[in-house]
């Protein structure tokens, strides 16, 4: 009860005045977090749909930028994982780094290609594949839900069934921490200021031709105290498009929507210089509320095709399927506790 509390309470701070809080910012990841959390479909298991559940999302989606300050390595590996520069054509950091639309299979090649064509990958980021990454990760956990879940129904031996019992709750904390790192970072890649070259101002690598700001302030003035002070969460959740879940392929839907989100960085751009984001103009706050509930929407899609996933998905050591122990012909004792 005093979660289910907690969380009500979470939706109404969203919904109501911002108060002081430090910032796409904490507000931001906040919104796209329980947004997507709330618009869970019917077929995603009750745990996931708890009210709990989206008050915790949306707490957890502020762990990446919560994590920094570790030191080194750490830092420098997990910092580039936030953003891909991007030039307007697609392309990363120059006309001669990698088109988003033609991501190898593994980060390490990444970097290769892009020491190749004489680009820092800590200049670049890797949002892309810290979005994958977290995906990937997510079908695998629930695919151990998916088996934990069966199994405990069906196992007549107390000591197993407990065990069980257990690691689906231990899961179940895991689901919960993996989709807010995913949502952290679909909340980035809806940011146009995280995938592009002008990613605080427009940069001076590039000609200007239409004046656009320079400002070092810009990027930080709109997703934090402007999302803060003006964006609520109603229309967040009113505003985000319908779900697009058939004929997934993980790259190509990633790099798709890091593209759409590119095409928002001219127009915010254009927008500023109107003064679209001066206090109390509508058209700043319909752009900002417009980005997070493409993010909340995007995640929403990707939890839910995680789960369709996951179905068809094996596990454990020795592998087991999860549709098999779902229809009661594998035993998953071994594969789930360790054979060692």
């Amino acid at each position: 009860m005093k979660r289910l509390l907690l969380a009500a309470a979470a939706v109404v701070a969203l919904a109501a005045p911002a108060a002081d809080v430090s910032a796409w910012g904490a507000t931001g990841h906040r919104l796209v977090g329980m947004a997507a959390m709330r618009a869970l479909p019917d077929e995603l298991p009750a745990f996931l749909r708890d009210p709990a559940a989206a008050a915790e999302v949306g707490e957890l989606s502020r762990e990446p930028d919560r994590s920094k300050g570790a030191g080194q390595p750490h830092d420098r590996e997990r910092d580039t994982a936030h953003f891909v520069d991007m030039t307007e054509s697609g392309r990363v950091m120059t006309e001669q780094g990698l088109s988003i639309d033609d991501l190898p299979r593994l980060k390490s090649e990444y970097d290769a290609a892009l020491l190749a064509a004489g680009i820092k990958v800590d200049d670049a980021g890797y949002l892309p594949f810290a979005l994958m990454d977290a995906h990937q990760q997510l079908v695998l956990d629930l695919a151990y839900w998916r088996i934990l879940n069966a199994a405990e129904a069906r196992e007549t031996d107390l000591a197993k069934r407990a065990w069980y019992r257990e690691d689906r709750i231990r899961r179940e904390g895991l689901i919960l921490r993996t989709i807010g790192e995913l949502s952290h970072y679909v909340g980035d890649g809806s940011q146009p200021h995280h995938v592009t070259i002008h990613y605080n101002g427009w940069s001076s690598s590039v000609p200007n031709p239409e004046g656009f700001t320079t400002s070092r302030r810009t990027h930080g003035m709109f997703e934090g105290d402007f999302v803060r002070d003006h964006v609520r969460f109603q229309e967040v959740e009113a505003a985000m498009p319908a779900p697009r879940l058939d004929g997934f392929e993980l790259r190509p839907r990633i790099a798709g929507y890091l593209r759409t989100t590119l095409g928002e960085v001219t127009p915010f751009y254009r927008l500023e210089k109107a003064g679209g984001f001066a206090e109390g103009d509508a058209r700043g706050v319909s752009f900002a509320t417009a980005r997070l509930a493409a993010g909340a929407a995007e995640l929403r899609d990707l939890i839910t095709i995680a789960w369709r996933l996951s179905a068809t998905s094996e596990i454990g050591w020795p592998k087991v399927k999860v549709a098999d122990v779902e229809a009661g012909t594998a035993d998953p004792w071994t594969s789930m506790v360790g054979g060692d």
